[in-house]
């Protein structure tokens, strides 16, 4: 069994994030044995299961409905929730190249011009 802190370091994560996602309801509180809360492996498993998913990009919400899925083997829904995480990833991709392209012709033109606003700082003036 393990301290708040033993969990977190499992997890990779602060203790603050372990209750956040408590408030989150993403993790249980367990009850105190002796003063004490003491997590075990699924607890470690789940705080993991956590972190994985929002490196994938999935939002809380998204994770609790993964959480739930995984305790029934909705093998449908999970796919359905990663292929519109796959859409939204497209999305944030296609919309970083706009981003990126938009900055390296601003930075050719700043390079070209030696008198005059900076075309990159003038870019962001409002």
């Amino acid at each position: 069994m393990l301290s708040i802190g033993k969990l977190a370091d499992a997890g990779g994560v602060g203790v603050e994030t372990v209750r956040f996602y408590q408030r989150k309801a993403l993790l249980v509180v367990p009850a105190q044995a002796g003063g004490i809360r003491r997590y075990g492996d699924e607890d470690v498993r789940r705080l993991r299961f956590i972190r994985k998913a929002q490196k994938a990009g999935f939002t809380l919400e998204e994770i609790k409905e993964l959480l739930d899925l995984d305790a029934s083997h909705d093998h449908r829904r999970a796919h359905e929730l990663a292929t519109s995480r796959i859409g939204k990833l497209d999305e944030q991709i296609a919309e970083l190249h706009r981003a990126r392209e938009s900055l390296q012709r601003l930075s050719r033109e700043c390079a070209a011009g030696s008198s005059g606003p900076c075309p990159i700082l003038a870019a962001f003036d409002v």
